[in-house]
């Protein structure tokens, strides 16, 4: 927002995921899209991802430390990038979990794992039980159990719906991302992931479903993105009303 009740664009200063490619011509996106809608930009003042923080639009921030205190995209203290992402987004609160460095190519999105549903009610991909041995599962469940003792911005606890994680898949590879939580909402629909397992993708659409009863819930074989780290969120973006 432009602080004037219209639209305005905030420019994350994308730098290859922390230096992870060559980004020469993804770092220009935001300004070329305020040029083609004719909007103000904003500098953050951050170096970031969109897809790294989530917000419930009444002042409560979610996000991995992995992907902002971190010194591949931002020197500063947690304090300083806490304070710069609460400005930017608007927002009151910051719920911090750890995440992982260095893992994949986002340092872990939380937007791969949680997302906000609503005020009060964020939807997180788990399995059933955590294994020791994986350390994306044990980010998983200590993200989840941060999440579970945290309140928002207005002092409420949160309600959590699990969404399930998908195990008999199409795609065997190291870097594949198989997130449901990674979908996008769209003017009369949820437009999310299906990966090859019945029960799990099954699953996955009865709780979408029931968390936005109003929207027709749309799923896709997006198995050529997640080769290569990314989902269906992770290659779009709401625009918000006003």
């Amino acid at each position: 927002m432009d602080g004037k009740g219209g639209l305005a664009v905030t420019q994350f200063n994308f730098n290859g995921w922390g230096n992870k490619q060559v980004h020469g011509n993804d770092g220009k996106i935001a300004l070329r899209v305020a040029e083609r809608l004719g909007l103000q930009v904003f500098d953050a003042g951050l170096v970031g991802e969109a897809g790294g923080v989530e917000t419930d639009g009444h002042g409560t921030l979610i996000a991995h430390e992995s992907t902002f205190i971190n010194p591949n995209r931002n020197k500063g203290s947690k304090a300083q990038v806490e304070a710069m992402l609460l400005d930017t987004m608007g927002a009151e609160k910051m719920i911090w979990a750890p995440g992982i460095k260095g893992a994949d190519i986002t340092d872990y999105h939380i937007d791969a794992l949680a997302r906000f549903v609503k005020q009060g009610q964020v939807v997180i991909q788990m399995g059933d039980e955590v294994d020791p041995d994986d350390p994306w599962s044990v980010a998983a469940f200590e993200t989840r159990d941060i999440l579970a003792a945290a309140t928002d911005a207005r002092g409420r606890r949160l309600d959590l719906v699990i969404l399930p994680e998908p195990y008999d898949i199409r795609v065997d590879s190291p870097d594949f991302v198989s997130s449901y939580v990674n979908y996008y909402v769209c003017n009369g629909a949820v437009i999310a992931a299906e990966f090859g397992d019945k029960a799990a993708d099954a699953e996955a659409v009865r709780v979408l479903r029931r968390l936005y009863p109003d929207r027709e819930v749309v799923t896709l074989n997006i198995d050529p993105v997640g080769e290569v780290g990314g989902g269906i969120h992770c290659a779009t973006h709401e625009q918000p009303k006003v």
